[in-house]
């Protein structure tokens, strides 16, 4: 069989009988075979290590001495060379201030940079919150409803549009059907074309009240206020929603008696969650108190803020309780600066309250808010408080069919808008005409 097999073969059997075992052409490991089972109990597999063994692992290595090495840049090159370090040349010095390539002071350096931080609410800010928590920090009590002076001119027939429902859908249809060549217009076009037309409605009230023409819509205007809070300092500003002005000031809402009774009311806290939380807390700002508009502005009184939440994302749009907490900070905002162009800074109560109504829709679903600025005091819980009338989740329709269903090659839907609730439409119309009815 030696023979046959030749001499190659036996040399290979023979050099790897020293190793291992070759078994139908497979090389196997020789020795013992490893054990399948768990390891044997040892003083190492049960105690671990003796320390002796653990210090001599610990144990530092000497570090050798580094001799330091001139770096190699390509800086001599004047262009990138692979393997070389990027060289770091001094800062270039222009000789000139270029606004444009400057990196700027720092926050510490800027002359209106103040040790002490200011939170402010800009038209971004979600309160977690929400209406809870801007009342606490406007220091106002809330009354669920519209005030009475509101409904008397929702329940009057005289004060009602002639066939204003027949106006109202009219709207809705021009603002998801008529106005777009597209099957569904999406909610950043139908929203602000419903604003539009409900306004456009109410206007048309001015040949019975000739003061509606007294008004002006103002757009992309910047508000500020600042005020303090409990030790905390707080201001808003920036844009917000769509102004409506007016010549004449609203009356106030709430009587003498109902402003000196809110010395009793107790603000609501929501330990042990910080009032702070969401606010933008800045240290470089300027305590300004503005109501954007220049003096001898003839519409100098604000009247409504209109907030649009058009937004076609559902993420991006404010949820009603975030919009509502937005509308009474910004309705305080404009109140709390017309009353300090008025009667100064100095905190105090108001001999004649400010009065800012607000009203936010999504092109559905209408908020409707009328605040009383009844003082400027507003450092400690005690004392009188500011009003805030809010009627929250006002449907103006429940759907608007832009295509009919079908089931089975039967029309079981046809397209139109279905659900009109005209009392949202009167309450709309109330608010635009409080303060010249």
């Amino acid at each position: 069989m030696a023979a046959a097999a030749g001499p190659m073969a036996l040399r290979r059997a023979v050099a790897v009988r020293g190793r291992g075992v070759l078994t139908r052409g497979i090389l196997t490991r020789g020795g013992r075979p490893r054990p399948r089972g768990p390891l044997p109990r040892t003083p190492w597999t049960t105690r671990g290590p003796p320390p002796e063994e653990l210090a001599r692992a610990v144990e530092r290595r000497p570090v050798r001495e580094q001799v330091e090495l001139d770096t190699i840049t390509y800086a001599g090159r004047q262009y990138f060379v692979p393997g070389l370090a990027r060289p770091q040349f001094p800062p270039w010095d222009r000789g000139w201030h270029d606004p444009w390539h400057s990196p700027g002071p720092r926050y510490e350096e800027m002359p209106l940079y103040k040790e002490r931080g200011c939170y402010i609410c800009h038209q971004g800010v979600r309160m977690l919150e929400g209406v809870r928590q801007a009342q606490w920090l406007t220091k106002t009590k809330l009354v669920e409803g519209l005030p009475p002076s509101v409904l008397s001119i929702v329940d009057n027939p005289a004060h009602q549009l002639e066939r204003y429902e027949e106006g109202a859908k009219r709207a809705i249809s021009h603002a998801r059907f008529w106005d777009t060549t597209e099957v569904a217009p999406r909610r950043e076009h139908y929203c602000p074309v419903l604003f539009e037309d409900l306004i456009h409605l109410c206007r048309s009230m001015a040949v019975k009240y000739p003061a509606l023409t007294k008004r002006m819509l103002a757009r992309n205007y910047k508000i500020s206020a600042t005020w303090e809070r409990e030790s905390i300092l707080l201001q808003v500003r920036g844009l917000n929603g769509i102004l409506m002005n007016s010549m004449a000031p609203i009356p106030p809402v709430a009587s003498k008696e109902e402003v000196l009774a809110t010395e009793e009311h107790v603000l609501e806290t929501f330990y042990p969650i910080s009032p702070t939380i969401d606010l933008q807390e800045v240290n470089v700002y300027k305590e300004l108190n503005d109501t954007g508009f220049r003096d001898g502005y003839p519409y100098s009184h604000p009247h409504t803020v209109f907030f649009l939440e058009s937004a076609n994302v559902r993420t991006r749009r404010f949820r009603p309780e975030q919009l509502r907490a937005k509308m009474l900070m910004f309705a305080f905002g404009n109140a709390l600066a017309k009353a300090k162009v008025l009667y100064g800074n100095d905190p105090k109560v108001l001999e004649q309250p400010i009065v800012v109504q607000s009203i936010g829709t999504d092109g559905q679903l209408f908020q409707f808010m009328v605040f009383q600025l009844n003082t400027t005091d507003l450092v400690s819980n005690d004392g009188i408080k500011n009003l805030v009338w809010i009627d929250s989740d006002q449907n103006l329709y429940e759907k608007a069919q832009c295509v009919p269903e079908i089931k089975k090659r039967v029309v079981t839907k046809p397209a139109g808008i279905y659900g009109f609730q005209p009392d949202t439409f009167k309450k709309f119309l109330a608010l635009y005409l409080h303060g010249t009815v």
